[in-house]
């Protein structure tokens, strides 16, 4: 039942790309945008397909190397774009729809592109995001942006499972945020603190750890790993190797969050 549910997602998925012929693609690098890159791809021919990554301090630097390795693989042409949402004092304050502002300045640039190229814009929303706080999602109706999985029903799972057995080196990686995320809302966004930030997480993943979030607290820096790694932390040294650089860094006491890595954890209004 579940395998036929699949598939049906899958016709009406590929009927989708079939009526918008010519797609430009938001493209993170992510497990989302990748499965929806390859698939249309696979539905109408690289030539028709166009992903576009945005580089910001916003973004982690290593999405960028994943979206051009992929995108590489599929034979699809790689834009890379610059957006300034930091210089937006409107999404640098941190309000409640920060994320409206990010996007809104994506898509506009985007939204440029894809009619240039007389292409459909799509993102890689999916089923799943729908259980979470997004306000990032009125910009996609703003732009008249198209959300292909969404649309097909595809979760989350879907995603992973039909991505594995593509063999798309993909599908399991970690979910990625904007790493302004990590930052409790009307704390003030910053280049310097979103550097820290990364810098952090590219510590503990060095380390193994791999479902992470570093959140920035003023002088506390608070860790969120996956339950089956939290008590990793506390093995091999971890724990003083982790502090002695998150302490280098400008954070002044450590801590680990006994409830583990959650999505949206500071969506708590």
């Amino acid at each position: 039942m579940k395998t036929l549910m699949l598939k049906n997602r899958l016709n009406i998925l590929k009927n989708l790309l079939l009526k918008y012929k010519r797609v430009l693609i938001a493209y993170s690098g992510g497990v989302d945008s990748s499965f929806l890159l390859y698939f249309a791809a696979k539905t109408l021919g690289p030539g028709n397909v166009l992903a576009v990554t945005a580089l910001s301090e916003t973004y982690p630097s290593n999405e960028l190397k994943l979206s051009r390795s992929f995108s590489n693989k599929l034979k699809i042409k790689h834009v890379i774009i610059k957006t300034r949402e930091l210089q937006n004092d409107r999404f640098s304050k941190n309000p409640f729809n920060r994320c409206f502002y990010c996007k809104d300045e994506l898509f506009r640039k985007l939204s440029f592109i894809a009619k240039k190229q007389k292409m459909v814009l799509c993102d890689a929303t999916n089923y799943s995001d729908l259980k979470d706080y997004r306000p990032g999602q009125k910009a996609v109706k703003k732009w008249n942006v198209k959300s292909p999985l969404k649309s097909s029903g595809f979760l989350k799972k879907d995603i992973r499972k039909y991505s594995k057995e593509c063999g798309l080196s993909t599908w399991n990686l970690p979910a990625q945020a904007c790493l302004a995320s990590r930052i409790p809302y009307h704390t003030k966004i910053t280049a310097k603190t979103l550097k820290r930030i990364e810098a952090a997480e590219n510590f503990l993943k060095k380390l193994g750890f791999m479902n992470l979030r570093v959140r920035h607290h003023g002088d506390i820096a608070r860790i969120e790993l996956g339950k089956t790694e939290i008590r990793d932390i506390f093995r091999n040294k971890n724990i003083q190797k982790i502090s002695a650089c998150l302490k280098n860094l400008g954070w002044h006491y450590i801590a680990v969050d006994i409830d583990g890595y959650r999505t949206g954890s500071l969506n708590i209004f």
